[in-house]
């Protein structure tokens, strides 16, 4: 079966854990292919030029997953890399394919929660988080954690899902969490939760086709499944197929219609005043 997980049915550790233990693995990777979010590599270095990096930021990748999101941003623009991600697995992933990229020295890995950001004040000058802000049980927690680690005239970098209207209840199961759906809210609701916490000088650009295209190549492979003599299930994960492909073809047709979207958000720490002397 595939458990719902709606944020009223479960408390939000369980929703935690269900999701990250579900992103690291064979499932999620034979689902989602080489990227966890919309709009793969190329989103990625569109978010790190919007944030305008180079060599000497320090960033930090919020839920990094297996790292990919965090090897495009120190390979294209140079710059050495923190990767925080809730699940281990995925973190040990992250770090081998550091290594074995050359990398190891310029992108660091460690296990934690987005909620509760194991760094110091003003650690980083740029915070990136990519398709994962929708699904933080706390936003308003994990914006404030985002704000505290950013130095004075910092840059944070979002690509998200968002809602233009409310989510259908069918579309309430871990399907719909894989596809960053289940809790996304309108651009607006994401710029007041991060402007209550901090951030200023916000930029937004939409990129709904992104979400379109990975929310079909998952239909398509779980059609694959379906095919595939001796696939009824995947490895690690019970699961409903049929539900399952309900549930992609509900998305899909609110996609469709315009209920949902995809955006990239760029915001800024104000920079610390400069007093003149006298």
């Amino acid at each position: 079966m595939i458990p719902h997980l709606a944020g009223d049915d479960l408390p939000a550790q369980a929703v935690k854990s269900c999701c990250a233990k579900f992103y690291a693995s064979d499932a999620a990777r034979f689902l989602l292919g080489d990227s966890f979010h919309p709009g793969g590599r190329r989103l990625t270095e569109r978010l790190g030029h919007a944030l305008h990096l180079g060599p000497a930021d320090r960033v930090l990748d919020v839920a990094c997953g297996d790292g990919r999101g965090a090897l495009v941003l120190a390979q294209t623009f140079g710059c050495s890399v923190m990767g925080i991600d809730y699940s281990e697995a995925n973190i040990r992933r992250a770090a081998q394919a550091a290594l074995a990229a050359g990398m190891d020295r310029r992108i660091v890995f460690c296990c934690g929660d987005g909620e509760g950001l194991p760094f110091a004040v003003e650690s980083f000058s740029a915070v990136v988080c990519e398709c994962a802000f929708c699904t933080f049980p706390d936003k308003h927690g994990g914006a404030r954690e985002m704000r505290r680690v950013l130095a004075p005239g910092g840059r944070l970098g979002l690509s998200d899902v968002t809602l233009e209207r409310p989510l259908p209840p069918e579309l309430g199961s871990l399907v719909a969490w894989v596809l960053c759906i289940a809790d996304a809210r309108r651009p607006e609701d994401y710029r007041a939760i991060l402007g209550e916490a901090g951030f200023a000088e916000f930029r937004q650009s939409d990129h709904a086709w992104a979400l379109r295209e990975i929310v079909a190549a998952v239909g398509r492979r779980l059609m694959g499944i379906e095919l595939a003599q001796g696939l009824g299930a995947l490895p690690g994960m019970e699961w409903d197929l049929e539900a399952a492909k309900a549930v992609t073809r509900q998305a899909a047709q609110f996609v469709e219609a315009g209920g949902a979207g995809y955006i990239l958000l760029s915001a800024a720490v104000p920079a610390a005043p400069r007093f003149r002397r006298r």
